[in-house]
């Protein structure tokens, strides 16, 4: 209890602790070790002007992590409440999109919905981030009715324009390997109605998701699909990344 006084007793100086090497690997024993009210009120009171700042710091996100470990869900609502109110900005970060998956699996019911709800809200924005796309392929596995409704609304109709980039790639064939047939069904219509189809098959990026339509796809869909590569074969079987799509023993099936 001296301890917590001493390091909460001047503002920010908590957060300035926790973001130093060393520091922080006192302060998540602190939180640990924490056993009365008083005490948790203490470290909240400590975080909380800084939460950003911890959320967003190499050492700083693990003291974050450790209050989702130890504390209840009641004490953890600061974070859940910040982590829906900067959740795009959160989502964007190295460190930060880390930390919002541990908040959405330790979180549950209200503080749970806002934090999905709030990714699904911006999935096709952070479908295309170096960081955030890992946070909507998180909510795709979870398979939450509300926010794949969400998320594939936005994709509809942008699935090629997706599937070309580097980030948002990754998370079509999310899409393709883990929700129902009538959505893997739009998906791959739209890639077999591509204008330049023969471009999917030999785009770095796209070649991978055209791979996955062929393992996922079934009966007459499948067929269609392996036509139209086979349409190409001629003009794009020298490329590089198309060399892998017309070597797939699927093709073959």
């Amino acid at each position: 209890m001296r301890v917590l006084i001493v390091i909460t007793r001047e503002p920010r100086e908590f957060v300035q602790i926790s973001l130093n090497t060393h520091g922080t690997r006192v302060v998540q024993k602190l939180i640990e070790t924490l056993k009365t009210r008083q005490q948790v009120k203490l470290v909240i009171s400590g975080i909380e002007p800084g939460f950003l700042s911890l959320i967003k710091d190499l050492n700083g996100n693990h003291v974050i992590q450790r209050c989702l470990q130890c504390l209840s869900n009641e004490d953890n609502k600061f974070i859940f409440e910040a982590a829906a109110k900067f959740c795009v900005e959160i989502a964007t970060h190295q460190h930060g999109c880390c930390v919002l998956q541990r908040c959405i699996n330790h979180s549950t019911g209200v503080y749970r919905e806002k934090i999905v709800s709030e990714i699904s809200k911006n999935g096709i924005f952070l479908a295309q981030d170096a960081f955030g796309n890992y946070a909507v392929q998180y909510i795709l596995e979870l398979q939450i009715p509300s926010a794949v409704s969400k998320l594939t609304t936005q994709f509809k109709g942008n699935y090629v324009h997706l599937a070309t980039q580097k980030f948002s790639s990754h998370v079509v064939e999310k899409c393709l390997a883990v929700l129902d047939g009538q959505i893997r069904s739009t998906i791959i219509r739209e890639l077999i109605s591509a204008t330049h189809f023969e471009q999917l098959i030999q785009d770095p990026h796209a070649n991978y998701v055209v791979q996955t339509a062929l393992r996922v796809s079934e009966g007459p869909l499948h067929n269609s699909l392996v036509n139209v590569i086979e349409a190409h074969k001629s003009i794009s079987r020298n490329s590089p990344y198309s060399k892998r799509i017309f070597s797939h023993k699927l093709l073959r099936r």
